[in-house]
């Protein structure tokens, strides 16, 4: 996969987990472990973004 495909897909990835926190927040009762976790993800394809970028 060349760089500029896997940033894309990373930035997919990321969306994706953004909009999952989003619907898990609008919940009568929302899993806060669950929006920790997405949260703790979403942080990690954020720095994987930055380090493919910088390569």
């Amino acid at each position: 996969m060349n760089s500029d495909a896997h940033i894309e897909a990373l930035k997919e990835k990321h969306s994706a987990i953004d909009d999952a926190i989003h619907q898990e927040t609008l919940r009568p009762h929302p899993d806060e472990d669950m929006i920790h976790t997405l949260k703790k993800q979403k942080l990690l394809l954020k720095d994987e973004m930055q380090r493919a970028v910088r390569d």
